[in-house]
Formats: structure tokens, C-alpha cells, sequence
């Protein structure tokens, strides 16, 4: 087995970059949220329009890919079989590509566009929840997992095909670096990684842990406190460290398998015991709104009414995927050897699309249904106490309510987890020097991960405010949208040298 030896150089600068980001954040927590603040502003106003169109960009290459003559190109050197089952391939893909987020934002987020929809509808109308019951599963759909895969093929197809001893975000740049990968270039690449990973895992689980942590409070009937923020953190951080401890197919493997399975049942649960005739038409309704207005919400950049719906939602959920693309694509790069390139884009783009939008269908539209009929006043509990409160309300809702809060809790933990074990393995992967194909990371370097990366949530939650959850990421995602471009063009030009077109004979 080659020696899997430590880049101490990425090590030291990882962890520094850790303590820069959070020790002034924590020294002066109200005048670092200010300058964040004003970032934000800065670069959704200057820099929004980018966004929209690389993500276009983004879905047009990878359909182009997946329908024409690359698709069929194997990730793999010597003609190798997928790794992992089909099943547990999906499950690893959904998992560590969506975290509790998606636990957290599928229950509350139609509330913000139903009270503030897009598009000039009047608030808490029958346009207004038609785009509430929508806009969620936009937002964590195709576009979503199209930011995801394309990375994701930039580093898998030089790393399978021409053997690149190490598994690094600069994989992708391979064509341009020509050996200098551990240089100035090269490390400045992984660096971006490694901020992405910091930025865009941490954030997560500064979004998903008030409300795991409320739900927790609500099953034992206890206040909710900020310690108990902590506690989720700490539980969060032993799951995923034993996770990368066992290792990918010991650990994350039966993790993703077993967390998929209770998501399963609990959607089961939720549509058979709650209003399945309205969550099954409103969820039908919103698939017909998505797909007709699909190009309309690609391509909206609100000029005239510049409601602040596009800044607030759209632009930062783009620059949240882009700063979560880096680690996934090194996490499915990993898991998928012997898939083809359209069975990787075909698993992101639909089974994880579809996936999402199953619980925005089932939990988002039983929770509008609540504030319908007026049997849970859901916006007003979001808009006074948060959307960490809202959601085990919500659930309270639900036959056996304590019961459901607690699964649903459990599931929550798990998916973050699962999300963490994924970044800790690429943080650990880009850190060795030669990590040849099927290995793990050293284990030591795998549990450090686990355990660091909780502390820039802890941080995130100690300031406080949506805000600078949302500046973090989006700051964090603009250089990695930069270096995605050269990926992508690498990417094009590798696969049209390796596979040139047949030519027919005269």
C-alpha cells in the first residue's frame, strides 16, 4: 500500500485559516457582522447576474454531455465496475450532497415566499402560495445538483483516467498546472477548498442545529437554551467522527443507507397520516408551475420592482451549492470509480433533484396546509420565534407528535453527519500528498476534520443573524466559481483529446 504522507504545509494553513476566520468573529461579534453585512450587499448587487448565468451554463453543458457521445466515457482506468451498489451509491450522492439543510429549510421556507413572494404577488395570495410551494424545490433542484456534478467530473475524470496520484480540488486545473500541482498555483487552488468546505459545511450546521436542538427540547419538555446548541454540535461531531473513523465503506456507506431508509418512512408517515389528498395535488400543481416558468426563474434578475426576493433567496442558495461544490465533487469523485459520465449526471441531476423536492412536497406543503385552514398560525411562529422553533411545531401537528419530533430529529443528525463525514473525507483527501484510487485518507487526519470543522457553526451561532451565515458562504463561493470555469474548459478539452470524434470512412 503507498504511504499515504501528510501536505503539512495545506495542514498548518487550514487550521490558521479556521482560527482567522473565527477569533475575530467571536473578539467583536457585532462589528464583524456589520462588515459581513456590507459585503453581502456588495457582491449580490455588482455580482448576482454571474451567478444566474453560470448555473445555466452549468445545466446546458451537462445535458450536453450526458445525451451526446461522452456519456458513455467510464470513470475508471482500467475498465473497473462501480465500487458501490447502485443503492448505496444514491444514498452516499443524496446525503452527503444535502445535509440537514434540507431538513431545516423544507418545513419553514415557503413561509418567506408566500409573505414575500416573487414576481409582484400580492402577499399571502393564491399566487403567493403557488410560488411558496415552488420556489423551494427550484432552489434545491437541477440547478442545485448541476453546480454540484459538474466539479464533481473535473476532478474524477483526470484523477481515474490519468492516474493523478493524489485526490485534490486542483485535479480539476491538472491540464494547466503540468506538474506544478504542489506550487503556488496548485496550493492556491486547494486553498479555496478548503475555505469552501470551512464555509459552506460549517454554515449548514449553523442552520440545522437551533432546530434539531429545539426539537430535542420539545420531546423532553424542556427550554430551549443556546447550550443545547452545543450538545447537537458535539452528538453531530461524535456520529461523523465515528463515521470517518470505520471508514468510507464501513462508516459512510451504512450511514447514507440507513438515514435514506428513515427518511423514507417518515415521508411515508407524514403523507398517509396528514392531508394526502391536498399534499398530493398541491404537489402535482407545483411541478406544473415549475416546469413552466423553469426558463422564467433562470433567467429572472427583478429590474423593475427590485424586491430583494432575488438577492435574498436565489443568488444566495446559487453561491451556497457553489461553495458546497468543491468538497462534493471530491466526496463523489471518491465513490464514483466504474460510473459512467451520464450515470454520474443522470444521478445527481434526477435522483437527487427528485429527492429534495419529496420532502418539500410532502413536509413544505403539509406545513402551508397548516396555515391554511388555520390549524397552526406556521408564518407568524417564524417570523416571532424562528424557523428552529416553527419546525417541531409544525410536526407537534402530526398524530403521535413526540414521536414524529424525535425521528425527525434523529434523521437530522444523521443527514448532518453524513454532510460532515463528506467534507471531512475531501479535507483529509486534499491534504495527503498521494492518495492512490480506492484508499481512505489516514484515519487520524480524518477524525481531526470531524472534530474542527464544528467549531466555525458554534462560531457562526455565537454571532448570530441569517446574514452572516449567508455573506460566509457567498464570499467564500466567488473564487471557487472562478476556478470552475478553468475546471470546466480542462474538462472539455481533456474528453475531446482522449475521445475524438469517429471519423467515417469516404
Amino acid at each position: 500500500m503507498t504511504e499515504r504522507k501528510i501536505d503539512w504545509v495545506s495542514f498548518y494553513t487550514c487550521v490558521a485559516l479556521i482560527l482567522m476566520i473565527c477569533v475575530p468573529l467571536v473578539a467583536f461579534p457585532g462589528r464583524g457582522s456589520l462588515v459581513l453585512e456590507s459585503l453581502y450587499r456588495f457582491v449580490v448587487e455588482e455580482l448576482g447576474v454571474v451567478y444566474l448565468l453560470a448555473s445555466l451554463a452549468c445545466i446546458c453543458l451537462l445535458l450536453w454531455l450526458a445525451l451526446g457521445r461522452y456519456g458513455r466515457v467510464k470513470l475508471s482506468s482500467h475498465g473497473e465496475g462501480p465500487e458501490f451498489s447502485t443503492v448505496s451509491w444514491l444514498a452516499m450522492l443524496f446525503c452527503g450532497g444535502i445535509g440537514a439543510g434540507l431538513m431545516y429549510w423544507c418545513g419553514i421556507e415557503w413561509t418567506y415566499y408566500y409573505t414575500a413572494p416573487p414576481f409582484g404577488a400580492a402577499p399571502r395570495s393564491m399566487e403567493a402560495a403557488e410560488w411558496a410551494a415552488t420556489y423551494g424545490m427550484y432552489h434545491w433542484g437541477i440547478t442545485a445538483w448541476a453546480i454540484y456534478c459538474l466539479p464533481a467530473l473535473a476532478i474524477a475524470y483526470p484523477y481515474y483516467t490519468r492516474r493523478i496520484p493524489w485526490l485534490r480540488f486542483s485535479n480539476g486545473c491538472h491540464r494547466y498546472l503540468r506538474g506544478r500541482e504542489l506550487g503556488p498555483a496548485g496550493r492556491f487552488v486547494d486553498f479555496w477548498l478548503m475555505v469552501a468546505i470551512i464555509a459552506g459545511a460549517g454554515s449548514s450546521l449553523a442552520f440545522c442545529t437551533p432546530m434539531i436542538a429545539a426539537c430535542i427540547a420539545r420531546v423532553f419538555g424542556v427550554p430551549y437554551a443556546f447550550w443545547m446548541n452545543l450538545m447537537v454540535i458535539g452528538l453531530s461531531v461524535a456520529i461523523f467522527a465515528t463515521s470517518v473513523w470505520l471508514g468510507l465503506k464501513r462508516g459512510m456507506k451504512n450511514l447514507s443507507d440507513l438515514t435514506l431508509l428513515l427518511s423514507f418512512v417518515f415521508l411515508a408517515f407524514v403523507l398517509l397520516v396528514g392531508p394526502t389528498n391536498f399534499l398530493v395535488r398541491s404537489s402535482v400543481n407545483s411541478v406544473g408551475v415549475m416546469l413552466q416558468n423553469f426558463i422564467r426563474m433562470n433567467f429572472w434578475t427583478d429590474p423593475y420592482l427590485r424586491s430583494g426576493f432575488l438577492e435574498n433567496w436565489t443568488i444566495f442558495y446559487w453561491a451556497w451549492w457553489m461553495s458546497y461544490a468543491p468538497f462534493i465533487g471530491l466526496f463523489v469523485t471518491r465513490i464514483s470509480r466504474g460510473r459512467t459520465i451520464r450515470e454520474v449526471i443522470t444521478g445527481m441531476l434526477v435522483f437527487g433533484s427528485l429527492g429534495c423536492a419529496l420532502f418539500y412536497m410532502v413536509v413544505g406543503n403539509f406545513a402551508m396546509h397548516l396555515e391554511l385552514t388555520g390549524q397552526l398560525a406556521v408564518t407568524e411562529i417564524v417570523q416571532n420565534e424562528g424557523g428552529a422553533v416553527a419546525v417541531p411545531a409544525i410536526l407537534g401537528e402530526l398524530p403521535w407528535g413526540t414521536a414524529v419530533i424525535a425521528l425527525f430529529a434523529a434523521i437530522s443528525l444523521a443527514f448532518s453527519a453524513t454532510t460532515y463525514d463528506a467534507a471531512a473525507q475531501a479535507l483529509a483527501a486534499a491534504l495527503t500528498l498521494r492518495l492512490p484510487e480506492g484508499q481512505d485518507p489516514a484515519r487520524w487526519l480524518r477524525v481531526f476534520w470531524a472534530l474542527a470543522i464544528g467549531i466555525m457553526p458554534a462560531t457562526l451561532m455565537y454571532v448570530g443573524g441569517l446574514k452572516v451565515v449567508q455573506t460566509i458562504i457567498l464570499v467564500s463561493s466567488l473564487p471557487i466559481l472562478a476556478i470552475c470555469i478553468v475546471m470546466t474548459v480542462a474538462l472539455l478539452k481533456d474528453l475531446r483529446k482522449d475521445h475524438p470524434p469517429e471519423r467515417t470512412a469516404a
